[in-house]
């Protein structure tokens, strides 16, 4: 692996001195010494780069391991930051608002379809009165 990622490293390299040799045709007022400078801070930041990719990829490993080792599975952890984020959520002032409006809607409807029910009502009650007094008139 060490020599694959040092092949790719050497082909970048060489990209990018292509790459810095047709930029130094376009900037003139660079000496040979600065580029050379500037290639070799290139050079060392891209092989610190990598260090921290292999740093990274074992810590990412790690992680990992200890986290098989206490019983952590994707799924747990998919449980556990949902209800976080439900509790988190069911606290914020926007939900608690939102949350006590459409509870003051849903009793205001809930008063008016109960009204409009005994208004119903009512009127069927009235129709049926009236449809007794047209069948047995009051003598």
């Amino acid at each position: 692996m060490e020599t694959r990622q040092s092949d790719i490293w050497r082909q970048t390299l060489e990209a990018d001195e292509d790459l810095a040799s047709e930029v130094s045709l376009n900037n003139s007022n660079m000496t040979e010494e600065e580029r050379e400078e500037i290639l070799q801070e290139l050079t060392k930041l891209e092989e610190e780069i990598s260090t921290l990719k292999q740093v990274l990829l074992s810590k990412e490993k790690q992680h990992a391991e200890l986290k098989q080792k206490l019983g952590i599975t994707p799924l747990s952890e998919f449980r556990n930051n949902f209800s976080r984020g439900w509790q988190d959520m069911q606290s914020s002032t926007a939900y608690k608002k939102t949350s006590e409006t459409l509870s003051t809607a849903g009793q205001k409807t809930s008063a008016a379809f109960s009204n409009f029910g005994s208004a119903i009502t009512r009127k069927f009650g009235d129709m049926s009165m009236a449809g007794l007094e047209l069948l047995f008139p009051r003598r």
